[in-house]
């Protein structure tokens, strides 16, 4: 990371996956409201570890770029084999990717040996570590603390904490949709938020008034001439974060509603309509203008025999 490219490639990445899940979630509840069951990875038709292979060369791809292409060296360490300051950031990041990776290839291991429900319990477990392992890394990060960059960091954070309790929660709660829906959310927009980053942070036209792009030992980094550009670029950060958060949950909606119209089934619908007969017997107005009704038709076809029955004897 710490460039355009840096934050851009790997925000694809999770978006690609958070999308993913997104659309698998929203199937399988949709076709089976009765019996769904999320799952922390899923198979495609072109093959089905495709996912996890997909994270396995991500991971390993950003792990190159980090610590062997980027350096200037083409090797990050001092000549007495010591971390040097400048290359901190790149371990940092490199320890996120392997994280990912040694998840995708367990998950693949736990497909083949294990039978659920340990299986998926595992396989969640070791999703929720790498979350949390993201999470704190960025936490704990050894550049990025303070600016216009620390900015965008914490609130990435703050949507990287909600992917850790809803991995969690989905060892618990497999059933439940809510949980898996918006942990796909959420990855999704851990995917979106880093190509924002990238994009604002490392264009220098984007720069916020007051603030431009330097040169720090090797990194390139944003920095404002006085604390009042400073506020300025950080709140505009946060008015970023809110109206992608909006934007996410609105797309997450009219998503949801497409998959319904798609793939909308006569279960999905008999359950709605037992549910609203369920409903309408719960409000007591509704409830006797529904007994009334039946007692009306039923004296209706009272008369109408009746009057048969006298046409027939005369």
């Amino acid at each position: 990371m710490g460039t355009l490219v840096g934050h851009v490639a790997p925000g694809l990445g999770f978006l690609l996956i958070g999308l993913w899940h997104l659309f698998n979630n929203a199937k399988l509840h949709v076709q089976r409201p009765n019996s769904f069951l999320s799952s922390p990875w899923y198979p495609s038709s072109l093959s089905r570890h495709l996912e996890l292979y997909l994270i396995m060369a991500g991971s390993l791809t950003s792990i190159a770029m980090e610590l062997f292409i980027a350096p200037s060296r083409h090797q990050p360490l001092d000549p007495d084999g010591t971390i040097p300051y400048n290359h901190l950031h790149n371990f940092e990041h490199s320890t996120v990717s392997f994280s990912f990776f040694t998840y995708a290839a367990f998950a693949i291991v736990f497909d083949r040996v294990l039978r659920p429900p340990a299986r998926d319990a595992l396989t969640q477990s070791l999703a929720a570590l790498a979350f949390a392992q993201e999470l704190l890394l960025f936490h704990l990060h050894s550049t990025d603390h303070v600016g216009v960059e620390g900015q965008y960091h914490a609130l990435l954070q703050l949507v990287i904490s909600v992917s850790v309790v809803t991995t969690l929660m989905g060892i618990r709660y497999p059933e439940s949709f809510l949980t898996g829906f918006v942990r796909s959310v959420t990855v999704a927009f851990q995917g979106v938020w880093l190509v924002v980053m990238g994009v604002i942070l490392w264009t220098p036209s984007l720069a916020p008034k007051g603030c431009a792009l330097y040169d720090d030992d090797g990194r390139i980094v944003e920095r404002c001439d006085s604390q009042g550009a400073l506020e300025r670029a950080k709140s505009l950060a946060n008015l970023q974060f809110c109206w992608v958060s909006w934007g996410m949950a609105m797309f997450a909606m009219v998503f949801l509603l497409v998959m319904v119209k798609l793939y909308g089934t006569g279960e999905a619908t008999l359950k709605y309509e037992v549910a609203k007969e369920e409903d309408d017997d719960d409000v007591p107005w509704i409830k006797n203008r529904n007994e009334e009704t039946k007692s009306f038709l039923q004296m209706g076809m009272v008369g109408s025999t009746v009057s048969m029955s006298k046409d027939l004897e005369r």
